[in-house]
């Protein structure tokens, strides 16, 4: 089974963690977005749903540009980082707990394991990330809005006044926040020898009702940053599945799908 969505902050990683499968958002730009309809030209992400890791590799393999298979040595083990701070700790603690302990179960199967302060600005970059996406937003449908105002929800009337609100010179500024991001992101990788940063999926699982879709705040930088992130299952809170995110450098989507293999089997496991 094959679906795809676009991300713009959270909508392709944390609906997977919801239902229990795998998502996948591509570095920014790897699947062509041609003839979609855009939230925002400078984060939209093409992205997949798969059952399992083998089923994405077969898909991404279809559909992402110039797409190279990557087989892995013995020796191949990524270390992995976590964005310690409070960024973390915008998850549940519930959700945490199951966070932690998918992390011991990566450490008990050798794989390393760093804790990184990083993100520690993350509130002024949810805030940055917001006005980017809603001012692209605002634009993309300003001859819409102005003809069929009164067609829209109220919330995303509210997104576009929002939007509005952001000037031209502003709007231009925030369009550099991804690469900056990205730079400082991969740079902190670099320094700390880090292959691949874990997270919470979400804030925790589904929410109850149908009049919310959950907070996507977990994926935000992530996707800010145009960087490969994938969810895979990792078990339940209060009987609703969850989710661990790997984000990989941008580009290195290929390694990332192949060192989710493993990863989905230790962390998978009930």
């Amino acid at each position: 089974p094959l679906a795809i969505g676009t991300q713009t902050i959270g909508s392709v990683i944390r609906p997977a963690a919801f239902c229990g499968i795998v998502g996948f958002k591509p570095s920014y730009d790897r699947i062509a977005t041609p003839g979609t309809v855009y939230f925002s030209r400078t984060i939209d992400t093409v992205g997949l749903f798969t059952q399992d890791v083998a089923g994405m590799n077969l898909a991404a393999a279809a559909l992402c540009d110039d797409w190279e298979e990557v087989e892995l040595s013995e020796d191949d083990i990524p270390v992995i980082g976590v964005a310690d701070g409070p960024y973390l700790r915008q998850a549940s603690p519930d959700a945490l707990a199951a966070f932690y302990r998918r992390l011991a179960r990566l450490e008990e199967a050798g794989f390393t394991v760093w804790h990184v302060p990083t993100l520690l600005d993350i509130e002024d970059i949810n805030e940055m990330h917001r006005d980017l996406v809603f001012a692209e937003f605002a634009r993309e449908h300003a001859t819409l809005y102005g003809e069929f105002r009164n067609r829209y929800r109220p919330r995303t009337a509210e997104i576009i006044e929002r939007g509005r609100k952001v000037d031209d010179a502003t709007l231009a500024s925030l369009r550099t926040l991804p690469i900056i991001l990205r730079d400082r992101l991969e740079e902190q990788m670099q320094r700390a020898a880090i292959d691949l940063w874990v997270a919470p999926a979400a804030v925790g699982p589904a929410p109850a009702g149908i009049h919310a879709t959950g907070d996507p705040i977990m994926n935000l930088p992530w996707t800010c940053a145009g960087l490969p992130a994938l969810s895979v299952p990792a078990g339940k809170v209060g009987g609703l599945p969850v989710g661990l995110q790997l984000v990989a450098r941008y580009g290195d989507d290929e390694l990332l799908l192949a060192w989710a293999e493993e990863i989905a089997e230790i962390v998978g496991e009930e």
